[in-house]
Protein backbone atom coordinates (compact mmCIF):
# COMPACT_ATOMS: atom_id res chain seq x y z
CA UNK A 1 0.00 0.00 0.00
CA UNK A 2 1.75 3.33 -0.89
CA UNK A 3 0.70 7.25 -1.70
CA UNK A 4 -0.91 5.42 -4.98
CA UNK A 5 -2.91 3.23 -3.43
CA UNK A 6 -6.97 3.46 -4.08
CA UNK A 7 -7.23 4.69 -0.57
CA UNK A 8 -3.85 6.47 0.01
CA UNK A 9 -0.70 6.44 1.76
CA UNK A 10 -0.19 2.96 4.74
CA UNK A 11 -4.23 2.63 5.09
CA UNK A 12 -2.82 -0.29 7.58
CA UNK A 13 -6.42 0.19 9.50
CA UNK A 14 -9.36 2.33 10.25
CA UNK A 15 -7.00 4.62 12.27
CA UNK A 16 -4.56 4.88 9.45
CA UNK A 17 -7.90 5.83 6.83
CA UNK A 18 -8.97 8.60 9.06
CA UNK A 19 -5.84 10.18 9.44
CA UNK A 20 -5.29 9.73 5.58
CA UNK A 21 -8.59 11.59 4.61
CA UNK A 22 -7.92 14.50 6.89
CA UNK A 23 -7.04 17.71 5.20
CA UNK A 24 -3.69 19.28 6.29
CA UNK A 25 -3.55 22.86 7.06
CA UNK A 26 -0.75 23.40 5.69
CA UNK A 27 1.44 21.79 2.61
CA UNK A 28 5.16 22.72 1.38
CA UNK A 29 7.35 22.82 -1.38
CA UNK A 30 10.67 21.35 -2.09
CA UNK A 31 12.15 22.77 -4.89
CA UNK A 32 15.69 21.51 -5.92
CA UNK A 33 14.71 18.35 -3.49
CA UNK A 34 15.74 15.88 -6.40
CA UNK A 35 18.95 15.68 -8.39
CA UNK A 36 17.92 15.47 -12.07
CA UNK A 37 20.47 14.30 -15.22
CA UNK A 38 19.67 16.59 -18.43
CA UNK A 39 17.13 15.18 -21.28
CA UNK A 40 18.79 13.03 -23.84
CA UNK A 41 19.05 15.74 -27.36
CA UNK A 42 18.92 14.25 -31.04
CA UNK A 43 19.66 15.08 -34.58
CA UNK A 44 16.37 15.80 -36.58
CA UNK A 45 14.79 12.75 -38.30
CA UNK A 46 13.41 13.09 -41.76
CA UNK A 47 12.28 9.59 -42.38
CA UNK A 48 12.44 10.77 -45.74
CA UNK A 49 11.86 7.16 -47.49
CA UNK A 50 10.82 8.53 -51.04
CA UNK A 51 11.35 5.36 -53.57
CA UNK A 52 11.28 2.97 -51.25
CA UNK A 53 7.62 4.06 -49.77
CA UNK A 54 6.32 3.18 -52.79
CA UNK A 55 2.81 3.79 -51.74
CA UNK A 56 0.57 6.52 -50.59
CA UNK A 57 -0.19 4.64 -47.37
CA UNK A 58 3.35 3.78 -47.12
CA UNK A 59 4.57 8.01 -47.82
CA UNK A 60 1.72 8.60 -44.65
CA UNK A 61 3.27 6.40 -42.29
CA UNK A 62 6.91 8.29 -42.81
CA UNK A 63 5.48 11.61 -42.30
CA UNK A 64 3.26 10.53 -39.60
CA UNK A 65 6.93 9.06 -38.24
CA UNK A 66 8.17 12.37 -38.81
CA UNK A 67 5.66 14.56 -37.16
CA UNK A 68 5.06 12.51 -34.07
CA UNK A 69 8.75 12.68 -33.32
CA UNK A 70 8.91 16.08 -33.73
CA UNK A 71 6.31 16.75 -31.37
CA UNK A 72 7.06 14.69 -29.03
CA UNK A 73 10.32 15.88 -28.84
CA UNK A 74 8.25 19.32 -28.15
CA UNK A 75 6.79 17.96 -25.02
CA UNK A 76 9.58 17.28 -23.22
CA UNK A 77 10.30 21.11 -23.02
CA UNK A 78 6.57 22.02 -22.97
CA UNK A 79 5.72 22.59 -19.18
CA UNK A 80 2.07 23.03 -19.99
CA UNK A 81 2.47 18.93 -20.38
CA UNK A 82 0.82 17.24 -18.31
CA UNK A 83 1.11 12.79 -18.22
CA UNK A 84 -1.82 12.59 -20.74
CA UNK A 85 -0.54 14.66 -22.84
CA UNK A 86 2.74 13.05 -22.61
CA UNK A 87 1.11 9.61 -23.13
CA UNK A 88 -0.88 10.13 -25.92
CA UNK A 89 2.18 11.72 -27.95
CA UNK A 90 3.97 8.78 -26.69
CA UNK A 91 1.46 6.39 -28.18
CA UNK A 92 0.98 8.38 -31.39
CA UNK A 93 4.97 7.97 -31.98
CA UNK A 94 5.64 4.85 -30.84
CA UNK A 95 2.46 3.07 -32.24
CA UNK A 96 4.30 3.65 -35.57
CA UNK A 97 7.50 3.37 -34.80
CA UNK A 98 6.95 -0.30 -33.97
CA UNK A 99 5.94 -1.00 -37.62
CA UNK A 100 9.39 -0.67 -38.13
CA UNK A 101 10.57 -3.34 -35.51
CA UNK A 102 7.90 -5.79 -35.43
CA UNK A 103 7.55 -8.85 -37.75
CA UNK A 104 4.79 -7.80 -40.33
CA UNK A 105 5.17 -10.34 -42.89
CA UNK A 106 4.40 -13.37 -40.87
CA UNK A 107 7.79 -14.92 -40.11
CA UNK A 108 10.68 -14.68 -37.31
CA UNK A 109 12.51 -12.58 -39.38
CA UNK A 110 13.73 -9.13 -38.47
CA UNK A 111 11.75 -6.04 -39.73
CA UNK A 112 13.04 -5.79 -43.36
CA UNK A 113 12.80 -1.42 -41.52
CA UNK A 114 14.80 -1.63 -38.85
CA UNK A 115 17.98 -0.67 -40.19
CA UNK A 116 17.10 1.34 -42.42
CA UNK A 117 17.03 4.74 -40.67
CA UNK A 118 20.04 6.30 -38.75
CA UNK A 119 19.33 7.81 -35.18
CA UNK A 120 21.73 9.78 -33.04
CA UNK A 121 21.33 10.70 -29.41
CA UNK A 122 23.47 12.27 -26.59
CA UNK A 123 23.52 10.78 -23.35
CA UNK A 124 22.58 11.75 -20.12
CA UNK A 125 25.96 11.40 -18.44
CA UNK A 126 28.46 12.06 -21.18
CA UNK A 127 27.88 15.78 -22.60
CA UNK A 128 27.19 16.56 -26.02
CA UNK A 129 28.86 13.47 -28.30
CA UNK A 130 26.20 11.00 -29.68
CA UNK A 131 25.82 7.83 -30.10
CA UNK A 132 24.86 6.86 -33.88
CA UNK A 133 22.86 3.17 -34.35
CA UNK A 134 21.52 2.38 -37.80
CA UNK A 135 18.56 0.54 -35.86
CA UNK A 136 14.70 1.03 -34.86
CA UNK A 137 15.45 -0.48 -31.26
CA UNK A 138 18.11 1.74 -31.00
CA UNK A 139 15.49 4.65 -31.03
CA UNK A 140 12.46 3.12 -29.32
CA UNK A 141 14.83 2.59 -26.42
CA UNK A 142 16.38 6.04 -26.87
CA UNK A 143 13.44 8.01 -26.53
CA UNK A 144 11.29 5.50 -23.94
CA UNK A 145 14.48 6.79 -21.92
CA UNK A 146 13.37 10.22 -22.13
CA UNK A 147 9.73 9.67 -21.90
CA UNK A 148 10.99 8.21 -18.13
CA UNK A 149 13.19 10.92 -17.53
CA UNK A 150 10.49 13.10 -18.24
CA UNK A 151 8.18 11.81 -15.89
CA UNK A 152 11.08 11.79 -13.23
CA UNK A 153 11.26 15.67 -14.08
CA UNK A 154 7.60 16.31 -13.82
CA UNK A 155 7.34 14.78 -10.44
CA UNK A 156 11.00 17.26 -9.29
CA UNK A 157 8.63 20.27 -10.83
CA UNK A 158 5.52 19.78 -9.10
CA UNK A 159 7.38 18.76 -5.53
CA UNK A 160 8.25 22.98 -6.22
CA UNK A 161 5.23 24.14 -6.05
CA UNK A 162 4.38 26.15 -3.07
CA UNK A 163 0.94 24.71 -2.00
CA UNK A 164 1.38 21.31 -3.63
CA UNK A 165 -1.91 19.41 -2.94
CA UNK A 166 -2.81 16.00 -2.01
CA UNK A 167 -3.93 14.30 -5.67
CA UNK A 168 -0.77 16.21 -7.00
CA UNK A 169 1.18 14.48 -4.12
CA UNK A 170 -0.20 11.28 -5.21
CA UNK A 171 0.53 12.33 -9.29
CA UNK A 172 4.04 12.71 -8.13
CA UNK A 173 4.52 9.34 -6.34
CA UNK A 174 2.88 7.77 -9.92
CA UNK A 175 5.22 9.63 -12.13
CA UNK A 176 8.18 8.26 -10.17
CA UNK A 177 6.68 4.57 -10.23
CA UNK A 178 6.13 5.27 -13.86
CA UNK A 179 9.34 5.89 -14.90
CA UNK A 180 10.75 3.24 -12.89
CA UNK A 181 8.42 1.14 -15.22
CA UNK A 182 9.35 2.58 -18.37
CA UNK A 183 13.59 2.09 -17.12
CA UNK A 184 12.72 -1.57 -16.31
CA UNK A 185 10.94 -2.33 -19.52
CA UNK A 186 13.48 -1.12 -21.97
CA UNK A 187 16.28 -2.80 -19.86
CA UNK A 188 14.13 -6.31 -19.59
CA UNK A 189 12.64 -6.17 -23.01
CA UNK A 190 14.11 -3.83 -25.31
CA UNK A 191 17.78 -3.49 -25.16
CA UNK A 192 19.00 -6.94 -24.86
CA UNK A 193 17.57 -6.88 -28.37
CA UNK A 194 20.30 -4.07 -29.79
CA UNK A 195 23.12 -5.36 -32.04
CA UNK A 196 25.39 -3.08 -30.95
CA UNK A 197 25.47 -3.17 -27.02
CA UNK A 198 25.62 0.13 -24.56
CA UNK A 199 29.10 1.07 -24.37
CA UNK A 200 30.21 1.95 -20.88
CA UNK A 201 28.59 4.80 -19.05
CA UNK A 202 26.10 5.45 -21.77
CA UNK A 203 22.20 5.82 -20.44
CA UNK A 204 21.39 2.09 -21.86
CA UNK A 205 24.13 -0.01 -19.89
CA UNK A 206 22.96 -1.91 -17.60
CA UNK A 207 24.74 0.28 -14.27
CA UNK A 208 23.42 3.42 -15.66
CA UNK A 209 19.72 1.91 -16.02
CA UNK A 210 19.92 -0.21 -12.84
CA UNK A 211 20.45 3.35 -11.13
CA UNK A 212 17.55 5.02 -12.49
CA UNK A 213 15.10 2.31 -11.63
CA UNK A 214 16.23 1.98 -8.05
CA UNK A 215 16.65 6.16 -7.40
CA UNK A 216 13.28 6.36 -8.87
CA UNK A 217 11.88 3.61 -6.19
CA UNK A 218 13.76 5.29 -3.53
CA UNK A 219 12.20 9.33 -4.50
CA UNK A 220 8.78 7.46 -4.47
CA UNK A 221 9.34 6.33 -0.91
CA UNK A 222 10.32 9.49 0.01
CA UNK A 223 6.65 11.01 -0.88
CA UNK A 224 5.65 8.44 1.19
CA UNK A 225 7.69 8.94 4.25
CA UNK A 226 6.75 12.72 4.38
CA UNK A 227 3.39 11.61 3.88
CA UNK A 228 3.56 9.02 6.56
CA UNK A 229 5.37 12.10 9.26
CA UNK A 230 3.05 14.74 8.40
CA UNK A 231 0.18 11.74 9.47
CA UNK A 232 1.67 10.88 12.63
CA UNK A 233 1.75 7.65 11.98
CA UNK A 234 3.92 5.07 14.13
CA UNK A 235 7.50 5.81 14.30
CA UNK A 236 8.38 2.12 14.33
CA UNK A 237 7.04 2.39 10.27
CA UNK A 238 8.71 5.65 9.46
CA UNK A 239 12.07 4.07 10.84
CA UNK A 240 11.37 1.00 8.35
CA UNK A 241 10.83 2.95 5.71
CA UNK A 242 13.64 5.41 6.04
CA UNK A 243 15.78 2.44 6.37
CA UNK A 244 14.53 0.82 3.29
CA UNK A 245 14.93 4.15 1.41
CA UNK A 246 18.37 4.99 2.66
CA UNK A 247 19.47 1.02 1.85
CA UNK A 248 18.24 1.69 -2.10
CA UNK A 249 20.14 5.13 -2.32
CA UNK A 250 22.95 3.18 -1.11
CA UNK A 251 22.13 0.36 -3.70
CA UNK A 252 22.15 2.95 -6.54
CA UNK A 253 25.27 4.83 -5.58
CA UNK A 254 26.97 0.87 -5.50
CA UNK A 255 25.73 0.73 -8.95
CA UNK A 256 27.69 3.15 -10.07
CA UNK A 257 30.64 2.71 -8.27
CA UNK A 258 32.67 1.28 -11.22
CA UNK A 259 31.91 4.06 -13.65
CA UNK A 260 34.39 7.14 -14.26
CA UNK A 261 34.13 9.53 -11.76
CA UNK A 262 34.20 12.52 -14.10
CA UNK A 263 30.77 11.68 -15.10
CA UNK A 264 29.20 10.06 -12.37
CA UNK A 265 30.54 11.48 -9.23
CA UNK A 266 28.32 14.41 -8.59
CA UNK A 267 25.40 12.11 -8.93
CA UNK A 268 26.91 9.70 -6.63
CA UNK A 269 26.91 12.32 -4.13
CA UNK A 270 23.90 12.74 -4.35
CA UNK A 271 23.05 9.01 -3.44
CA UNK A 272 25.04 9.59 -0.68
CA UNK A 273 23.48 12.15 1.01
CA UNK A 274 20.72 11.24 0.81
CA UNK A 275 21.28 7.61 1.91
CA UNK A 276 22.62 9.35 5.05
CA UNK A 277 19.75 11.46 5.40
CA UNK A 278 17.35 8.52 5.57
CA UNK A 279 19.43 6.58 7.63
CA UNK A 280 19.49 9.80 10.12
CA UNK A 281 15.48 9.59 10.17
CA UNK A 282 16.16 5.89 10.70
CA UNK A 283 17.85 6.18 13.58
CA UNK A 284 15.51 9.08 15.03
CA UNK A 285 12.42 7.45 14.66
CA UNK A 286 13.96 4.22 15.64
CA UNK A 287 14.95 5.68 18.95
CA UNK A 288 11.62 6.93 19.81
CA UNK A 289 10.60 3.72 19.24
CA UNK A 290 12.99 1.84 21.52
CA UNK A 291 11.75 5.14 24.54
CA UNK A 292 8.44 4.00 23.97
CA UNK A 293 9.98 0.38 24.90
CA UNK A 294 11.20 1.90 28.13
CA UNK A 295 14.96 1.02 26.66
CA UNK A 296 16.09 4.55 27.04
CA UNK A 297 20.21 3.63 26.81
CA UNK A 298 19.75 1.73 23.53
CA UNK A 299 17.42 4.76 22.43
CA UNK A 300 20.16 7.46 23.33
CA UNK A 301 22.74 5.57 21.35
CA UNK A 302 19.98 5.31 18.44
CA UNK A 303 19.41 9.40 18.88
CA UNK A 304 23.65 9.69 18.70
CA UNK A 305 23.64 7.46 15.34
CA UNK A 306 20.98 9.52 14.05
CA UNK A 307 23.35 12.96 14.53
CA UNK A 308 26.45 11.54 12.87
CA UNK A 309 24.54 10.39 9.66
CA UNK A 310 22.85 13.51 9.37
CA UNK A 311 26.05 15.33 10.09
CA UNK A 312 27.55 13.38 7.56
CA UNK A 313 24.45 14.57 4.98
CA UNK A 314 25.26 17.81 5.71
CA UNK A 315 28.92 17.08 4.81
CA UNK A 316 27.72 15.48 1.46
CA UNK A 317 25.25 18.09 0.86
CA UNK A 318 28.75 20.56 0.85
CA UNK A 319 30.58 18.01 -1.43
CA UNK A 320 27.42 17.52 -3.79
CA UNK A 321 27.24 21.37 -4.71
CA UNK A 322 31.14 21.54 -5.08
CA UNK A 323 31.53 18.11 -7.28
CA UNK A 324 31.24 18.76 -11.16
CA UNK A 325 29.20 16.75 -13.25
CA UNK A 326 25.94 16.46 -15.53
CA UNK A 327 22.53 17.53 -14.39
CA UNK A 328 20.92 19.83 -11.96
CA UNK A 329 22.18 20.77 -8.92
CA UNK A 330 19.67 20.01 -5.84
CA UNK A 331 19.51 21.74 -2.61
CA UNK A 332 18.17 19.40 0.17
CA UNK A 333 20.08 21.35 3.08
CA UNK A 334 18.35 24.36 2.20
CA UNK A 335 15.13 23.10 2.50
CA UNK A 336 12.95 23.26 5.62
CA UNK A 337 12.00 19.08 5.19
CA UNK A 338 16.01 18.66 5.66
CA UNK A 339 16.39 21.20 8.43
CA UNK A 340 13.85 20.39 10.42
CA UNK A 341 15.19 16.81 10.94
CA UNK A 342 18.09 18.42 12.41
CA UNK A 343 15.97 20.12 15.43
CA UNK A 344 13.94 16.98 15.48
CA UNK A 345 17.07 14.80 16.50
CA UNK A 346 18.56 17.38 18.77
CA UNK A 347 15.12 17.92 20.99
CA UNK A 348 14.44 13.90 20.97
CA UNK A 349 18.07 13.04 22.15
CA UNK A 350 17.70 15.95 24.92
CA UNK A 351 14.55 14.44 25.90
CA UNK A 352 15.83 10.75 26.23
CA UNK A 353 18.75 12.10 28.20
CA UNK A 354 16.67 14.06 30.65
CA UNK A 355 14.02 11.06 31.09
CA UNK A 356 17.52 8.82 31.32
CA UNK A 357 18.56 11.36 34.39
CA UNK A 358 15.65 11.18 36.07
CA UNK A 359 14.04 7.80 35.91
CA UNK A 360 15.66 5.06 33.99
CA UNK A 361 19.37 5.23 34.56
CA UNK A 362 20.52 2.87 31.62
CA UNK A 363 23.85 2.22 30.49
CA UNK A 364 24.29 3.89 26.90
CA UNK A 365 25.53 0.93 24.72
CA UNK A 366 29.15 1.75 23.21
CA UNK A 367 27.79 0.04 19.78
CA UNK A 368 24.72 1.51 17.54
CA UNK A 369 21.79 -0.59 17.50
CA UNK A 370 21.65 -2.71 14.34
CA UNK A 371 18.89 -1.91 12.37
CA UNK A 372 16.99 -4.91 10.78
CA UNK A 373 13.80 -3.35 10.19
CA UNK A 374 11.57 -4.34 7.39
CA UNK A 375 8.69 -2.17 5.90
CA UNK A 376 5.16 -3.80 5.66
CA UNK A 377 3.60 -1.00 4.00
CA UNK A 378 4.49 1.83 1.30
CA UNK A 379 7.12 0.14 -0.37
CA UNK A 380 7.30 1.46 -4.20
CA UNK A 381 7.21 -0.83 -6.85
CA UNK A 382 7.71 -0.01 -10.29
CA UNK A 383 4.17 0.92 -12.25
CA UNK A 384 4.01 -2.13 -15.25
CA UNK A 385 4.40 -0.26 -18.56
CA UNK A 386 3.91 -1.56 -22.05
CA UNK A 387 4.45 -0.19 -25.49
CA UNK A 388 1.08 0.92 -27.45
CA UNK A 389 -0.17 -1.58 -29.46
CA UNK A 390 0.78 -1.11 -33.30
CA UNK A 391 -0.79 2.11 -35.50
CA UNK A 392 -3.65 0.42 -37.54
CA UNK A 393 -1.62 1.98 -40.64
CA UNK A 394 0.83 -0.91 -40.23
CA UNK A 395 -0.79 -3.02 -41.82
CA UNK A 396 0.80 -6.35 -43.85
CA UNK A 397 -0.38 -4.70 -47.36
CA UNK A 398 1.27 -1.35 -46.76
CA UNK A 399 4.23 -2.82 -45.26
CA UNK A 400 4.73 -5.04 -48.68
CA UNK A 401 4.80 -1.49 -50.42
CA UNK A 402 8.51 -0.30 -48.91
CA UNK A 403 10.67 -1.48 -51.47
CA UNK A 404 14.57 -1.62 -50.07
CA UNK A 405 16.04 -2.69 -53.53
CA UNK A 406 14.90 0.91 -54.88
CA UNK A 407 17.15 2.88 -52.64
CA UNK A 408 16.03 6.12 -50.66
CA UNK A 409 16.20 9.40 -52.83
CA UNK A 410 18.34 10.37 -49.72
CA UNK A 411 20.89 8.04 -50.66
CA UNK A 412 21.25 9.59 -54.12
CA UNK A 413 21.39 13.15 -52.94
CA UNK A 414 25.08 15.41 -52.73
CA UNK A 415 26.89 14.53 -49.48
CA UNK A 416 25.37 16.88 -46.82
CA UNK A 417 27.08 18.22 -43.63
CA UNK A 418 26.69 16.39 -40.87
CA UNK A 419 24.02 17.54 -38.44
CA UNK A 420 25.14 18.76 -34.88
CA UNK A 421 22.77 16.76 -32.02
CA UNK A 422 21.76 20.46 -30.49
CA UNK A 423 21.82 19.92 -26.37
CA UNK A 424 18.00 20.14 -25.25
CA UNK A 425 17.22 23.68 -23.75
CA UNK A 426 15.25 22.80 -20.67
CA UNK A 427 13.15 25.78 -18.56
CA UNK A 428 14.31 26.45 -15.52
CA UNK A 429 12.96 25.06 -12.32
CA UNK A 430 11.93 28.24 -10.30
CA UNK A 431 12.10 27.56 -6.76
CA UNK A 432 8.88 28.83 -4.47
CA UNK A 433 8.49 30.07 -0.73
CA UNK A 434 9.04 27.36 1.67
CA UNK A 435 6.39 27.12 4.01
CA UNK A 436 8.19 24.44 6.13
CA UNK A 437 5.65 21.47 6.01
CA UNK A 438 5.93 18.04 4.86
CA UNK A 439 4.71 16.95 1.62
CA UNK A 440 1.07 15.66 1.57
Amino acid sequence: MDVGGEHGVLTANENCKQRFQKKPSCRSTMAHWFHRNPLKATAPVSFNFYGVAASPAANKICNDLKMTRARLLEMFTDLTCTPEIMKNATDAYFSLLQGFIASLDGTTQENKMRFFQNFKWTDTLQGNTPSAQQDAVFELCSMGFNVALWHTKFASRLTGKENITEPEAKEVHKSLKTAAGIFKHLKDAYIPRLITPAEKGRDLETRVIDTFIVQCQAEAQEVTIARAIELKHNASLIAALAFETANFYQKADHTLNTLEPDYSGKWRKYLQLKQHFYMAYAYCYHGQTLLASDKCGEAIRSLQEAEKCYSRAEALCKEYRQTKGPGSTAKPSEQVFFLKLGGLIKNTLEKCQRENGFIYFHKVPAEAPQLELKASYGLAEPIAFEFPPLSDQCTPQTYSTFDLTRGSKDDKAKPKQEEEVKPVKEPDLKPQKDTGCAIS
